[in-house]
């Protein structure tokens, strides 16, 4: 008698759409898609939804990964105000602190903030508003996909998505990670033109090379010193700092980024003393430090990918669909605008499902 769960497993699931990747490019792919009428499944090496989209343990509201958005950004607007996110401004008010040979500078007003907007609950209420659009069985998480390759058995010429022995087949296949992740990852069509695949490897990914530092207080002290919470340095590790805190300070903290390259293996000290130079004792005495490095993060970044200039981002290879229309790469690195942010995620993931739309004769749902 065969083995009913292997031979259950060994049989590829069909649908319209596979989507590798459940970050914010992925999960709006599927949104639109499945909003629109058609079969999706949502494919993710993590256990969890958003990427790089993330935040601290027990406290969305204190990001590790995207944090703000701006004015101009109708589409992550748009989707704060669809799933009921909620946003507030980034703290600006307060003087900024400088760091540099010459000791700690406390300078006039804040030199380092703009006007932007946070997420009421994290960047990671979107992604999880989003996945909990999609029907639950479209969501697949800890599934590494593996290859991607032709089945030559279908007359639709359709594609065939693996991992880990499960199988899944599809007319259209979105690679909603980066590029240069996918490359590195991904056993690859060998259809595709090698140019492409030197595109796709040379394009950088965003946040690959960042760690974000971020320390929660019991309240935001710096501002009862007149301090915005906003910080440059030249010495580092932290290069800049911004306030982090909540809506009306609460949950309070600084947050900063650093360079991989330049952070020691073991960075909290270094980090500590920093923050006590430039805003004080009470900074050296955070109620909890979370020290995010993306370079480390598998499912990000791969540092055997090479990548040149940002002037990669949005390049015309990976915004044209290949493999005669059926493979569409869409991350926020193939936005025209706004590449790194979630408003080029976003526009990535309408391109893709505009195409694919077209393609199944269906409209895409606003």
């Amino acid at each position: 008698m065969p083995d009913l769960h292997t031979q259950a497993i060994a049989t590829p699931a069909t649908c319209d759409v596979a989507v590798i990747g459940a970050g914010i490019s992925g999960l709006a792919v599927a949104d639109h898609l499945t909003r629109a009428g058609a079969a999706v499944s949502v494919i993710e090496a993590r256990g969890r939804v958003g990427g790089r989209l993330f935040g601290m343990k027990d406290n969305t509201a204190l990001d590790l990964g995207a944090t703000w958005f701006w004015e101009g950004e109708r589409r992550t607007q748009d989707l704060v105000d669809r799933l009921r996110v909620g946003s507030f401004p980034q703290h600006l008010r307060g003087d900024t602190v400088v760091e540099d040979l010459n000791g700690v500078i406390r300078h006039r007003g804040n030199l380092v903030d703009m006007p932007a907007h946070r997420y009421a609950g994290g960047a990671t209420s979107l992604a999880d508003g989003l996945a909990r659009t999609l029907p639950a069985e479209s969501l697949h998480l800890g599934h590494a996909v593996d290859a991607v390759t032709i089945d030559g058995t279908s007359p639709k010429f359709d594609l065939e998505v693996s991992s880990s022995g499960r199988t899944w087949r599809a007319r259209h296949v979105v690679l909603a990670l980066p590029p240069a992740l996918a490359v590195a990852t991904i056993e690859l069509p060998k259809l595709l033109p090698t140019q492409l695949c030197r595109t796709a490897a040379a394009t950088p990914t965003w946040m690959a090379e960042t760690v974000k530092v971020v320390a929660q207080y019991d309240e935001p002290f710096w501002r009862l010193e007149g301090l915005a919470g906003a910080g440059i340095s030249r010495l580092g590790p932290l290069q800049e700092i911004h306030d982090m805190s909540g809506p009306d300070g609460e949950p309070a903290a600084l947050f900063g980024f650093a360079h991989s390259s330049r952070l020691d293996p073991e960075p909290q000290v270094a980090i500590l003393e920093q923050l006590v130079r430039m805003f004080g004792e009470r900074a050296g005495r955070p109620a909890r430090l979370a020290i995010q490095d993306w370079s480390r993060e598998p499912w990000t970044a791969r540092r055997a990918a090479t990548a040149s200039s940002d002037s990669m981002f949005g390049h015309p290879d990976l915004r044209r669909p290949a493999m005669a229309g059926r493979l569409h790469w869409s991350s926020t690195e193939t936005a025209m605008t706004f590449p790194g942010h979630v408003e080029g995620a976003l526009e990535a993931a309408e391109r893709t499902a505009d195409y694919i739309c077209a393609d199944l004769g269906i409209r895409r749902a606003t």
